[in-house]
């Protein structure tokens, strides 16, 4: 029987699809929220964001509440160098929902426009040939995709999937996107047998996505393809659709979490920052530690770290189990991680 795995995958793991590194995104959000106007026009900031928190303010005549929203947009925009996340400055100001909103409504801006601009973005109308898995060589997603799948019929996938929790602390849908254009290229099954084979999947999202897949719930009110553009009349109902480690995890996602990291066998981390609120979540939001029956194996990148930062990771790790956990830690990328490891890391007998 296959190893139960747990996956940790954080911003470090999108960014090798082309998508942006933390700081990359503050530079974004900055550029979106810096909302600046002369005689009433408006010189700077994202259009849309403005037309949406004008929108979410019709009722207010006097634009008074209008104004505090840009004065937040600006205040956000404008301390992004100072910040270590999006994140970490929302957290900063707890309680202001206003800011926190104005956050939301750029970082969904900025993760569509950045799944639209990633490697794993298919373009419909102008692509003849399908998804296009030759631009994908230089990431993880390929080598993941192999051991994912090593020595395995398609009749076989999802015994070997019900055993396999992805935890995504990305509001991108990167990895669901690859895996139903992968499993249905390779084992020629249609989008419904694709997506079910991925249902047996323990799929995680703690602070949520910019949206459903359309393939992945057809009831949800807010579905969007992957890469799609919102209607600025959409922008709000989206942005409440995630959060941020201020206001925690999803509740409905917190059974299913605790309950993978108490009986696995192995725990990759992969592009994963160790930020200590992110690990307080990975941890069950308890003081108390797992107590696992399983021998733990551990692996995790920690791409241009110091030795030093290295020794604090391990040490993160190690508290979350109360009995000791074998722990591989590399400075190197998701790619060349999976090529160093990859008897470890794979399902092979």
């Amino acid at each position: 029987m296959a190893k139960k795995t747990v996956y940790v995958i954080g911003a470090g793991a999108s960014y090798e699809a082309s998508l942006p590194t933390g700081n990359e995104l503050k530079e974004r959000i900055a550029g979106l929220l810096d909302m600046r106007f002369e005689m009433n026009t408006q010189k700077s900031g994202d259009y849309e964001i403005q037309q949406a928190l004008r929108q979410h303010t019709k009722e207010d005549r006097s634009l008074k509440l209008l104004n505090s929203y840009l004065h937040e947009c600006r205040h956000i925009s404008a301390n992004m160098p100072l910040a270590i996340s999006i994140d970490n400055f929302i957290d900063s100001e707890r309680g202001n929902e206003n800011l926190a909103l104005c956050g939301k409504l750029a970082i969904i801006k900025s993760i569509l426009k950045a799944e639209k601009n990633s490697t794993l973005y298919l373009d419909r109308q102008r692509s003849e040939r399908g998804f296009n898995f030759s631009s994908l060589e230089n990431t993880w997603y390929l080598s993941f995709f192999r051991t994912l799948t090593e020595n395995c019929n398609k009749e076989d996938l999802t015994s070997r999937f019900e055993n396999i929790t992805l935890i995504i602390f990305n509001y991108d849908r990167c990895i669901e996107h690859f895996l139903l254009h992968a499993l249905m290229s390779y084992y020629r099954v249609d989008v419904q047998q694709a997506s079910a084979l991925i249902d047996s999947l323990e799929i995680i999202h703690p602070y949520g996505t910019v949206g459903s897949l359309e393939w992945q719930d057809r009831t949800s009110t807010t579905t969007i393809e992957f890469g799609g553009e919102l209607h600025v009349s959409r922008l709000i109902d989206y942005a409440n659709r995630i959060r941020t480690f201020t206001e925690g995890a999803h509740s409905e996602y917190m059974n299913r979490l605790i309950r993978s990291m108490l009986f696995t066998e192995r725990l990759i981390f992969l592009g994963f920052a160790f930020h200590r609120l992110n690990m307080d979540l990975i941890g069950g939001e308890t003081t108390e530690k797992y107590e696992n029956p399983n021998k733990v194996e551990c692996f995790a990148t920690a791409y241009e770290t110091s030795k030093s930062d290295q020794v604090s990771i391990q040490n993160s790790i190690n508290h979350l189990y109360s009995n000791p956990i074998s722990t591989n830690i590399e400075n190197t990328t998701c790619a060349q991680f999976f090529q160093d490891y990859s008897r470890s890391l794979g399902y092979s007998q």
